[in-house]
């Protein structure tokens, strides 16, 4: 049996990177190290500097600082078109006058390669992405995943070393989008490309990456697997950012090497594992809802429990969505709780009804201030 290669954990790396326009800082010295194949996402709100860092990669833009090299060569220099990179737009950029075809073709044959091995490169392609018995229609009589496989099968036809993807589902239907991302993924994975999109959707870059960056202000705040930043974020931004969350501000009443204890103005809260932070020190407390129990008879375990009144119901199918008043400050609390049962109504709570709140120490995440 061949031993599989091993993979360079930092093929690509973006060295102190800055970019300034002016006095505006769009991205803020990052650094970081992108292993070959691995699939990375830039997250952010807009103007958070991802797209900015992305046209660097490129080549797009230049930076104003810092380096980036790709398989151990500094290309920070190099123009776009001599750069073993391509990247896919969210609009797909495809020629409508050409056929799926041609618009596979089109890049390969500028390289001047040879009819017989542009044609074997976009058989393969065609193949990949599972578009061979479209291959003579125009983009306009594709549906817009089939539109975006084309601008994949075009994108990796030219064997690029990096691949980029802006937005690469902004311009699907939420159901479209779903089932495109394993689609993309698959693709990508069976090529065997590294790749680095950028997204604003959390859900995107949760089920495509294996790494994601948060961004904000044109800094990296947590970089990490979807687990590591959805469950243990780091900040009350990171923690706010993907998905949703509640927090609970307080100070830490005790702490050892065994246990800790945090007093908010709504509940106490008893972590069975040591924490960072000495007594007296503020801290705030994240809890995501689909994490918190809620109940209408009170738990009999000390702490980690509250009770207020239902003032929200959001029924989704899979889960309801309750916001419960807090009666002590009146803080609102979002609960997610899981339709396990399809026509039972006896765990079903509504407007106006006190409930009891409860959540395991597992459930709680300390942020420092």
């Amino acid at each position: 049996m061949t031993a599989t290669p091993a993979r360079d954990a930092s093929f690509l790396s973006i060295d102190n990177l800055e970019k300034k326009f002016g006095d505006m800082t769009a991205v803020n010295k990052v650094s970081i190290d992108i292993a070959q194949g691995e699939i990375f996402a830039l997250l952010g709100s807009s103007g958070c500097g991802k797209s900015t860092l992305l046209r660097m990669l490129a080549g797009f833009e230049s930076p104003t600082s810092g380096r980036i090299l790709l398989g151990g060569q500094d290309i920070s220099n190099v123009p776009p078109y001599k750069r073993p990179i391509n990247m896919m737009f969210q609009s797909y950029a495809l020629f409508p006058h050409l056929n799926v075809w041609d618009n596979i073709a089109f890049g390969l044959r500028r390289d001047g390669l040879s009819k017989d091995v542009v044609a074997e490169k976009v058989e393969s392609m065609l193949k990949l992405t599972q578009l061979t018995k479209f291959a003579k229609r125009k983009p306009h009589q594709l549906s817009g995943g089939q539109q975006q496989r084309v601008a994949l099968a075009r994108s990796l036809a030219k064997e690029p070393k990096l691949l980029l993807l802006d937005e690469p589902l902004g311009a699907l239907d939420k159901k479209l989008r779903e089932a495109t991302q394993f689609e993309l993924v698959n693709i990508i994975e069976k090529v065997g490309v590294t790749c680095v999109m950028v997204t604003h959707d959390q859900e995107e870059a949760m089920t495509m990456a294996n790494r994601i960056a948060i961004m904000s202000n044109g800094e990296f705040l947590q970089v990490g697997s979807p687990t590591e930043v959805y469950e243990t974020p780091r900040t009350e931004f990171v923690a706010d950012f993907i998905g949703n969350v509640n927090l609970f501000e307080g100070e830490i009443i005790l702490e050892n090497l065994e246990t800790a204890e945090v007093q908010t103005a709504d509940a106490l809260h008893v972590i069975d594992h040591a924490i960072t932070g000495q007594v007296g020190s503020k801290v705030t407390i994240a809890i995501r809802p689909e994490k918190i129990d809620i109940t209408r008879e009170a738990p009999s375990h000390r702490g980690n429990q509250t009770k207020g009144e239902v003032t929200e119901v959001s029924y989704y199918g899979s889960d309801t969505i309750y916001h419960v008043k807090l009666n002590g400050t009146g803080k609102v609390v979002k609960v997610q709780n899981a339709n396990t049962s399809r026509l039972s109504n006896e765990d079903k709570f509504t407007w106006g009804e006190q409930v009891h709140l409860s959540w395991t120490s597992e459930a709680i995440v300390p942020l420092y201030l």
